[in-house]
């Protein structure tokens, strides 16, 4: 695992249950996407991609879009 993941999933939101978001040019600088799935994977959380960001949900709750 990368330090720039480590440091992305050791954030206060990560560990809290919250909501962790990087620009998709930041996480395909650091070549991080499958790394940044697998850690959410092993978590149980989901990663979302949305407009320019990467979006990941760190809580192993069920997830619905409204719209």
């Amino acid at each position: 695992m990368s330090a720039w993941v480590d440091q992305m999933f050791r954030a206060q939101q990560s560990m809290s249950g919250g909501v962790v978001r990087r620009s998709i040019d930041d996480v395909m600088q650091y070549g991080a996407l499958d790394e940044i799935i697998a850690r959410a994977q092993e978590n149980g959380w989901h990663v979302i991609e949305t407009g320019d960001q990467i979006v990941v949900l760190c809580h192993p709750g069920s997830m619905q879009i409204f719209c």
